[in-house]
């Protein structure tokens, strides 16, 4: 009786809340088989991203296309075409030479188990149990859900649907893992603008204007994902990413110690691709790819990020413009090909930049007055300058190293010294001989970017602090750099690199920056970083040397 009673109540707040007549045994609508529009947003927010999108999709025709970013990425899946059907990919594709030319990509699929399917961006609610009414986006709304057991993870899939059954209002999935006591993941989408009119036939069609070819590298099972990236999302596939997950440990030789250690490395590495990809989406200036860094956490990217700022008087000359004609450079400059610039290194999990920074300014002036290129020792300043301030992988700041360099008449050679550990050492300079010897440093005027571009042409490689925080520098690929989050001012600083020539792309000027990441990551260790808005700060906090 009292459950007979629980469930009369169930029914009249259902009818109370919609206006209409819904049971408890309510259908769930079935979008897999309509001709439908809809409108919404990607929500990641372990990524901090939210993309906007639109949808086509047409289940009599087997045709369907989504839109990324206001179009600026469309894919479309034909299952009508072939034996296996084809999917087409619109996106720009940048690199070192070209931004952003306009492409269209083509995957055939191969077989039944690969085969192209249309793809909806409304989940099958088949197995989902109506669970409630609540209230979403101003929608008085049914509430389904599904709840998936896997070994020790569960992944709980909510969608609502508005008052009239068919409109889909916004799917949710969370997964928990007990294995790891964590959730490890959770995405939204949103939507809006849902519709069944016919679609005009064109709107899945491949350009008439250019030839679609494949992906160029490697990767099949990331290409798949790439021509239809909400497969994950709507289908739960995660088959790429066990397949890149495999590659990347085998190319970076990575071996977890425990189960659990890599199942947290596995859901890191899926987020970051995920991220990657997004952001690949957007028609940036540039480009994303998976690096070494793939399987970090947020905490152990700061953790390689070492510079630290102090306010106030840092010694040493200041820069007088007066002294120069600015305007006596050449356009564009690189001094790797003069031989003033040593490879690229990995200075690891450490915040030892500020070392490799203070370095590489110091190798390029050395090089400038005597011809030689000699490869100074980071491990000595990490060791030996504790007393100026420096905190060898805990941070340190390239003035402080060349006040240690001066005080004690040098710097020497990575070759007497010992190589670079990535942890900190034991000091050991009274048993090598100093080579490089200072009589002074120079400030650059603050963001004074002529003057940055001067001192680089006529004093060799320099110094300078960055904005490194954001997700999108680590996983820098190619292209011209531009984040409009990067912060410029001399707090928001954090890491040290070396500025070793500038130049334009496609008429965006930028400064040629060697990282110490090692060379997987960027362009073989190196980034363009745009001018505009002095961008990450490079003209921030910029030193050079002057050799005794």
């Amino acid at each position: 009786m009292v459950e007979m009673l629980k469930e009369v109540q169930f029914a009249v707040c259902i009818v109370l809340c919609f206006g209409v007549s819904f049971s408890t045994k309510a259908t769930a609508p079935n979008w897999n088989a309509l001709t439908y529009t809809v409108e919404g947003t990607l929500q990641l927010p372990y990524a901090e991203i939210t993309e906007p999108f639109s949808a086509y999709y047409d289940a009599k025709n087997k045709k369907s296309r989504i839109d990324y970013y206001g179009g600026m990425v469309i894919t479309i899946q034909r299952s009508d075409m072939t034996k296996f059907g084809v999917s087409y990919k619109l996106a720009p594709m940048s690199t070192e030479k070209q931004l952003n030319m306009d492409m269209c990509f083509q995957v055939n699929g191969t077989n039944n188990d690969d085969a192209v399917t249309i793809q909806s961006i409304l989940p099958d609610l088949t197995g989902f149990d109506m669970i409630g009414v609540e209230m979403k986006s101003g929608n008085n709304c049914t509430k389904w859900q599904k709840v998936d057991v896997q070994g020790k993870k569960k992944n709980v899939y909510t969608m609502w649907v508005g008052p009239d059954g068919k409109m889909p209002v916004r799917y949710e999935m969370h997964g928990y893992d007990s294995l790891l006591g964590s959730h490890y993941d959770k995405y939204y989408l949103d939507y809006i603008n849902f519709g069944t009119n016919a679609i005009d036939k064109s709107k899945f069609d491949p350009p008439t204007n250019m030839t679609c070819g494949g992906f160029p590298g490697p990767g099949i099972k990331e290409h798949r994902i790439m021509m239809n990236p909400m497969r994950e999302y709507i289908n739960n596939d995660q088959t790429h990413i066990d397949q890149m997950f495999g590659f990347y440990k085998n190319q970076h030789s990575k071996q977890y110690p425990s189960v659990e250690e890599h199942e947290q490395r596995k859901h890191i590495f899926r987020h970051n691709v995920r991220y990657i990809h997004s952001k690949n989406r957007a028609g940036l200036t540039y480009r994303l790819a998976v690096n070494h860094l793939a399987d970090k956490s947020s905490e152990e990217l700061k953790l390689m990020r070492g510079f630290r700022y102090t306010p106030g008087n840092h010694g040493g000359l200041p820069f007088e413009r007066s002294k120069y004609n600015l305007k006596d450079v050449p356009a564009n400059l690189d001094w790797r090909l003069y031989g003033a610039v040593n490879p690229v290194k990995d200075q690891a999990v450490c915040g030892s930049c500020w070392s490799f920074g203070t370095t590489g300014t110091i190798e390029g002036a050395y090089f400038l007055k005597t011809g030689n290129l000699v490869r100074l020792s980071q491990q000595e300043l990490m060791d030996c300058s504790w007393g100026e301030g420096n905190n060898a992988c805990d941070g340190g700041e390239d003035f402080r190293a060349y006040q240690y360099i001066m005080k004690n008449g040098g710097l020497t050679t990575e070759e007497q010294y010992g190589g670079y550990l990535g942890q900190d050492g034991q000091c050991r300079k009274d048993k090598v001989t100093p080579i490089a010897k200072l009589k002074n440093y120079v400030n650059i005027t603050q963001y004074d970017q002529q003057a940055l571009t001067f001192a680089i042409a006529h004093m060799g490689p320099v110094s300078v602090g960055i904005d490194a925080s954001h997700l999108s520098l680590s996983f820098y690929a190619n292209g011209v750099y531009y984040e409009p989050k990067c912060g410029n001012k001399p707090d928001d600083l954090d890491h040290a690199v070396l500025a070793v020539g500038y130049g334009t792309m496609n008429g965006e000027a930028y400064w040629l920056i060697k990282n110490s990441w090692s060379t997987y990551w960027g362009m073989d260790g190196y980034v363009l970083m745009s001018q505009k808005d002095n961008n990450c700060g490079v003209a921030t906090d910029a030193t050079y040397v002057i050799i005794e």
